[in-house]
């Protein structure tokens, strides 16, 4: 997909890029589809999938070099997915703008509203046991599976997901924060646009609720519980104390993702009293929760982990949710000494088990020529 460069100037229907045919083949299809085998599943997955890939990219550029062709395939589109297009862009580029949206009646409007309503009047009257028990749920499942997506690519400010099979899906959706940098720039261009301090997920946006399962949404549960903490800090500080080889009388430390509950910080500040510590963390929130618990005298960096910002230290420590290249990290240690938290069956250099119960051990490497 990254490969994809749109022609702004060229001959023949599409106004923007020859790719966006395979957007209106689709969505074509989708409604052959709907027709051939129309369900509750067809309709609910088809108004998600279409009104966060083909709908989506034709509210912000309009495939077709004509004005009237443009106003038919939204008028399509309204019938299709039972939303009618112009409420649908107007209220979603109100949200780009950061504006409320208010409700502006056009010529265009009314026939997307009156197509829709016929369409439903027909399957009423021609189909009716289809309608209520199919339609209608799927139509609402449909929604709600809409409303689940766009909460969760803006829960916590913009978020991005970089999964290769999603933006093939999707037509590059989930480089949301991309998105949100240049609205009008097209689709096809999103993927070299990607922004280093962009926040993102593992999860495309229709799944992100399963971060409540992952590593910080555990570390949210610590904060939680008092019982919790106590066990994280004796269980990591008896890691630390069995491993921490000797340092310069005032070290250097950067802590790598430490934000939410520093039990790390905690840790090394009472094992190493005169050492300099920085926390390196993309999260602000996050760091707006650390910060409570670490006390003056710690610098904290709302960044991306970058090799360049740990050049002058003497230690650095990678959680067990760091998602860059561990096995480089592993290969050729940043810093004179390193801790790595990971996976208890993943021995690198020296190690030790910080709890059998979370499956967790440090790991200590050191550069060869230290």
């Amino acid at each position: 997909m990254s490969t994809l460069t749109p022609s702004l100037a060229r001959p023949g229907v599409l106004r923007h890029s020859p790719w966006d045919a395979v957007l209106v083949l689709l969505a074509l299809a989708h409604g052959a589809v709907l027709l051939a085998a129309p369900s509750l599943a067809v309709v609910a997955v088809g108004l998600w999938w279409n009104s966060n890939s083909v709908a989506h990219n034709f509210v912000h550029r309009p495939f077709f070099r004509w004005r009237w062709l443009n106003a038919l395939f939204a008028i399509y589109l309204s019938g299709l997915l039972g939303v009618p297009q112009s409420i649908w862009r107007g209220r979603h580029l109100a949200h780009h703008a950061g504006v409320a949206w208010r409700f502006k009646p056009s010529v265009q409007m009314a026939a997307e509203v009156v197509l829709v309503l016929a369409v439903w009047g027909a399957l009423a009257t021609f189909l009716g046991t289809f309608f209520l028990t199919a339609y209608v749920p799927g139509y609402a499942l449909g929604l709600g599976l809409c409303f689940l997506h766009g909460h969760y690519e803006h829960q916590r400010g913009t978020i991005s997901h970089y999964g290769f099979w999603y933006n093939l899906l999707f037509f590059n959706d989930g480089y949301h924060v991309e998105h949100h940098a240049r609205p009008s720039a097209h689709w096809t261009t999103l993927p070299r646009q990607v922004r280093r301090d962009a926040a993102t997920s593992r999860w495309p946006a229709v799944l992100r609720w399963l971060d409540a399962l992952s590593l910080e949404g555990l570390e949210r549960g610590v904060l939680r519980s008092p019982w919790l903490q106590r066990f994280m800090l004796d269980r990591h500080e008896r890691a630390f104390r069995r491993l921490l080889p000797p340092l310069p009388d005032v070290p250097r430390v950067v802590i790598v993702g430490g934000g939410l509950f520093p039990r790390t910080l905690l840790v090394l500040r009472r094992l190493l009293p005169e050492a300099s510590f920085v926390v390196i963390d993309q999260s602000a929130e996050n760091i707006a929760i650390a910060q409570a618990w670490a006390g003056p005298g710690v610098r904290f960096l709302c960044a991306c982990y970058d090799p360049v910002l740990v050049t002058e230290c003497d230690v650095v420590i990678f959680p067990l949710a760091f998602c860059g290249d561990r096995a480089a990290i592993y290969r050729a240690p940043p810093a004179p000494v390193v801790f790595v938290h990971d996976w208890f069956w993943r021995r690198r250099g020296a190690g030790a088990v910080i709890s059998w119960f979370l499956l967790k051990r440090l790991n200590l490497v050191r550069r060869l020529s230290e």
